[in-house]
This record gives structure tokens, C-alpha cells and sequence, in this order.
């Protein structure tokens, strides 16, 4: 095959059991690859371009999931093939991966800090921006639900007690756990981090809610400040 021949070569005109959607109907949707599952979702690629050989060239640009995720619509339509209708669809795929983290988290029992983190990590690793959440829970250490408090970073002024603790008092939490991100992929605590997660503490137990712990989230990694020993 000369160089170029395979970008001319449409989907039709591939063997069967290599087209993704064939694939997915005969070997399951596990047996595809990133690009596979892309290009399905796009339908279409362009003159001379296959949805496959464009998802290929998408995500090699923008160096796989984690960029496609992050990208905005501008960034992806700096793309040559990708339009604002493709960018539409692709930023509503990521919107929708965000989501569903959040569903089927009710009534799960957290009974220890990775529990936590397995619950917080795919609403908050790919985040840009520091988030800080709040997961409330009932007597029994089941999720009630996970709220956002504050978007930016972690100080005093933003993170203010009335903000974390009336949305327990709301839902009749009987504990907390305070979870923020780091975008930086480093879940280190900062000095600032501990400052105001001790603060919250000290409120917690004004009100009658204990804080359990502080999960903090980085690319693929946690940090429990009660693990450390820093609360």
C-alpha cells in the first residue's frame, strides 16, 4: 500500500470484520478500539478521509481521551475535517462522560478512602479547574449525594462553613467528606488545604456533623489528609 492510499480508502471498501460498526455487532463494543468507538460516533469523515482515519488523526492531535475531553469547541475545530457540528457532538460525548460518574452514586456505603476516591475520581481527575465538593452521607456511611460548593482555588474566602455545612443540613447529613481536585495531576496537599479542611472541621463539630475525611484528586491518584495524618 503506497503512502495516502489507506486516507483515500473509504469504510465500504474495507474488509467486514474490520468496519467498526460490523466489529461491534459481531465481537462487542470491548473489542473496539478508541478510534473505532469514535469513528462510529461521528459517522462521517470527509473527501478522501474515512471516519476512521480522521478519529485517528483527532485523537493523535489531541493526544487521546484526556485531550478530547479537554478541548474546547475551538481547539477541535482547529482540527481539519472537524466543523462545529462534529465539535457539537464530540463536546456532548464529553459532557456525557462527565455525568455519568454521577449517576447510581445514592446509597453507596463509603468504608474507606479509596472507596471515596472511586466515587470522586472520574467526576474530578480531568477537571481543569479546581472543584471543590462536598459528599454527604447518612448515619450508616451511605451516599446521600456528592455536591459542588465552589469552583477555583481552595481558600478560606471561597470555601466558606455556611456554604459546605447548609447543604448538609439540608439534605439531614450525618457526616461529610470534603473532596477537591488538583489539575496539575498532583494530589500533594497544599498548606492552604489543610488550613481550611482543620477550619471545617472545628464547624463541623459546632454543628453536630462530623468531617471524615479530605480526599484530594489528582491524575489517577488520591490522597486521604486523615491517611497522612495531616487532619
Amino acid at each position: 500500500m503506497e503512502a495516502g492510499e489507506e486516507l483515500k480508502q473509504t469504510i465500504r471498501e474495507m474488509p467486514e470484520e474490520e468496519r467498526p460498526r460490523e466489529k461491534l455487532l459481531q465481537q462487542g463494543p470491548a473489542r473496539l478500539s478508541n478510534a473505532e468507538l469514535l469513528a462510529l460516533i461521528l459517522s462521517t469523515g470527509r473527501k478522501n478521509e474515512t471516519a476512521l482515519a480522521l478519529s485517528q488523526r483527532l485523537l493523535g492531535r489531541l493526544e487521546g481521551w484526556r485531550g478530547l475531553l479537554e478541548a474546547s469547541l475551538e481547539e477541535m475545530m482547529e482540527i481539519e475535517g472537524i466543523g462545529l457540528a462534529k465539535a457539537a457532538q464530540l463536546k456532548a460525548v464529553a459532557e456525557i462522560s462527565q455525568r455519568l460518574p454521577q449517576t447510581g452514586v445514592a446509597e453507596e456505603v463509603l468504608s474507606s478512602p479509596a472507596s471515596a476516591a472511586e466515587v470522586l475520581m472520574p467526576r474530578l481527575r480531568y477537571l481543569q479547574q479546581e472543584k471543590f465538593c462536598v459528599v454527604l452521607l447518612n448515619t450508616k456511611n451511605m451516599v446521600i449525594a456528592v455536591e459542588e460548593v465552589t469552583i477555583g482555588g481552595l481558600n478560606s474566602s471561597l470555601v466558606h462553613p455556611r456554604e459546605v455545612f447548609k447543604r448538609a443540613i439540608r439534605r439531614s447529613s450525618a457526616a461529610i467528606i470534603l473532596a477537591h481536585n488538583h489539575p496539575s495531576g498532583d494530589p500533594s496537599p497544599s498548606r492552604e488545604d489543610i488550613m481550611v479542611t482543620r477550619r471545617l472541621i472545628e464547624v463541623g463539630d459546632l454543628v453536630g456533623i462530623q468531617v471524615l475525611d479530605h480526599i484530594i484528586i489528582g491524575d489517577g491518584r488520591f490522597l486521604s489528609l486523615k491517611q497522612e495524618g495531616a487532619i
